[in-house]
Parts: structure tokens; C-alpha cells; sequence
């Protein structure tokens, strides 16, 4: 609200209702500013104190406000471009347009060459017609035509025993090669697969694929000695048999009497029964230890005469609570060996 003349003043209200601008982009010139009441002052031209009416008060609160909402702009828009943060995806959940451009299908390019592995590594005279037929589904239709079976001249007999998915390298947004890890006549090796993926989802062998080695075995290095807590070993003997007994046939309320608070172990549901502590290795420190303990099972069900024994080599976590006596946290495969108690 503008502020009207004093009454018998003599002044017209058009001297007073033109608008003041925020940035001085528009509104009156300079010389309609200049003839304009100074506000400042301690007084009005007619000697009376100014009251606050009018509307130039709201000007430096509102620029304020404005110069305040750029410089976050400004600010956000700097941080993004420095710190590469991404555009907010859709509403909707897709990934944005161009997102998944240029990347290899990794998943699928696996999948399509551990199946294709199942039927190169299958080979006999007796069944060349059908392996042609079932090759030719993972090959372009003009290698399938050259090329039926692959390389195979035809003669001997290859049976596959098992294979997995060992990696893949991908060398561009087309191309990779996906590593199989295979037993064939009861021997291990590794498949090299050339696969090409189209930008529609399409898959395909690109051609015959690279028989490798199979990796190599390596020596690990001699385990440091680690010294025993003898009275906490003499203590854990006690009490593993029994622990593990319970373990083996997931008898929870076995069980429970050897778990930490906030432990729930579930066993192996009788798929072995326990025979005895092979070895025991309990370091030296404090409540808590990490021990390693083998085992040895028997598999049920069997006659006493051929009785089937198997060792299996655990770590345990386990706590000292009550001077003594000893409580599980965790149980797990164990890294290393341990000798022989």
C-alpha cells in the first residue's frame, strides 16, 4: 500500500503512486528517484515524523530473500558438476534413457555360454546329428552352415562331468569372453567362449571357443606357529564333544545350553553324526577367542563294519562367561588346518 497525500497539502496522488522496483530493472527513471521523499530522514517535508506506511520497507527483506534462492541454485548446480552427482530418476522407477547404453550384458552372456559349454563338451558318433542341431542355436546361421560341429572332426567321445561359470573378461560394449571351469573325462579345464551381444539383448558364440589349462595349484605358505592356551583348551575339550553332538543333529535344545545370548544356531539336521575332536587350536587372549577345531563325522545309516568317516575343519567364535565356561557365537569353515590334539 502506497501512502495517500495529506489532506489541503496541495499535492496530487499521482506523485505518489508509481512503483518502486526490486533491482532497479524497471519502474521510473532517475529523476522521478531523485524527487522522491527520503525515507532516512528523520522527518517528512512537512516537519512530521514518518509512521512506516508505504511499501519501499519491503525492498531490501525481498532482495534478501532473492539473492538467498540464487546462491543455492548456484551453489547446487556448482556442486553437481564438480562432484559428477547423477540426474534423480524418473518417477516411474525406469533408468533414465541412454543409462544401460553401452554396457555388456554380463548375466546373460554367462548364462548363454554355460549353456552352450553343456553341449560342446558332449561329443560321440552316435549322437553327431543332434549336437549339430542343438550347436547351431548358439551360432550365426552361416558358422553353423561351414562349420556344423564346431571344429569336432567326428570321431572318439567326450563326456562332460560338470561345469560352472569361472569369469569374463569384456573387452568392449560387444564383445567378451566367458571363462567355463569344466571336468571332462575325469579331467579339469577351463573354456574359453567368444560371445558377441547385440544392443536388442540378442546373444550369440561368435566361433570355436579356446581349450585352456586348468588353473593352476598353488602352495600355501607355511602356517606361522601360533601358541595355546592350555587351560582353555583343556576346557573347550570338555564341552565340544557335546556341542557338537547337538550340532550334527540340530538339537535346539541341546543347542541352546552352548549359545551365546542372541545366538541361534540350526545344525546340520543328521546328515552326519559326530565320532570325535580330531585336533584343537585355541590361541591365547582374551573372553572371546577364535578357535579352530576339526572334526571328524560319520555318515549314518551304514553297517558298523564299513562305517564312511569324514573330517571337516570348523572355526569357532566362543566366549568365556562364567570362569570356564565357554559359549558359541559363531561357527564357520575354517581357513586352515589345525594339527592333531
Amino acid at each position: 500500500m502506497f501512502r495517500g497525500p495529506n489532506p489541503g497539502d496541495g499535492a496530487r496522488l499521482s506523485e505518489y503512486s508509481h512503483v518502486i522496483p526490486l533491482f532497479g530493472a524497471a519502474g521510473p527513471g532517475p529523476s522521478v528517484l531523485d524527487n522522491e521523499i527520503d525515507l532516512r530522514g528523520p522527518s517528512a517535508p512537512d516537519g512530521r515524523a514518518w509512521n512506516g506506511g508505504g511499501g519501499r520497507w519491503l525492498l531490501w527483506p525481498l532482495r534478501c530473500v532473492l539473492w538467498a534462492a540464487l546462491l543455492v541454485i548456484a551453489y547446487r548446480g556448482v556442486t553437481a558438476i564438480i562432484f559428477h552427482q547423477p540426474n534423480a530418476a524418473p518417477a516411474d522407477g525406469a533408468e533414465p534413457a541412454g543409462a544401460a547404453a553401452g554396457q555388456f550384458p554380463v548375466n546373460l552372456a554367462e548364462a548363454y555360454a554355460s549353456e552352450f559349454g553343456q553341449v560342446y563338451l558332449n561329443f560321440s558318433p552316435a549322437t553327431q546329428a543332434q549336437r549339430e542341431q542343438e550347436l547351431a542355436a548358439f551360432l550365426p546361421p552361416g558358422l553353423a552352415s561351414a562349420n556344423p560341429d564346431l571344429g569336432w572332426n567326428g570321431n572318439g567321445q567326450l563326456t562332460l562331468q560338470s561345469e560352472q561359470v569361472a569369469g569374463i573378461t569384456v573387452q568392449d560394449p560387444s564383445h567378451a569372453v566367458v571363462t567355463l571351469l569344466a571336468t571332462v573325462n575325469g579331467q579339469l579345464m577351463e573354456l574359453g567362449v567368444p560371445v558377441i551381444a547385440a544392443s536388442g539383448g540378442g546373444v550369440v558364440v561368435a566361433g570355436e571357443p579356446a581349450w585352456l589349462p586348468a588353473p593352476a595349484t598353488v602352495s600355501p605358505p607355511a602356517p606361522a606357529s601360533q601358541a595355546s592356551d592350555p587351560v582353555a583348551r583343556s576346557q573347550l575339550l570338555a564341552e565340544l564333544p557335546a556341542f557338537f553332538q547337538a550340532y550334527a543333529g540340530s538339537d535346539s535344545a541341546a543347542l541352546t545350553r552352548f549359545e551365546s545370548r542372541g545366538v541361534s544356531l540350526s545344525g546340520l539336521d543328521g546328515a552326519v553324526a559326530f565320532d570325535s575332536i580330531a585336533g584343537l587350536q585355541v590361541p591365547p587372549g582374551g573372553a572371546t577367542r577364535d578357535i579352530t577345531v576339526t572334526v571328524i563325522w560319520t555318515l549314518p545309516g551304514q553297517a558298523s563294519a564299513g562305517i564312511t568317516k569324514i573330517t571337516s575343519a570348523y572355526r569357532v567364535s566362543v566366549t568365556d562367561l562364567q570362569s570356564g565356561k565357554w559359549y558359541v557365537n559363531e561357527i564357520s569353515a575354517a581357513t586352515e588346518a589345525v594339527e592333531a590334539k
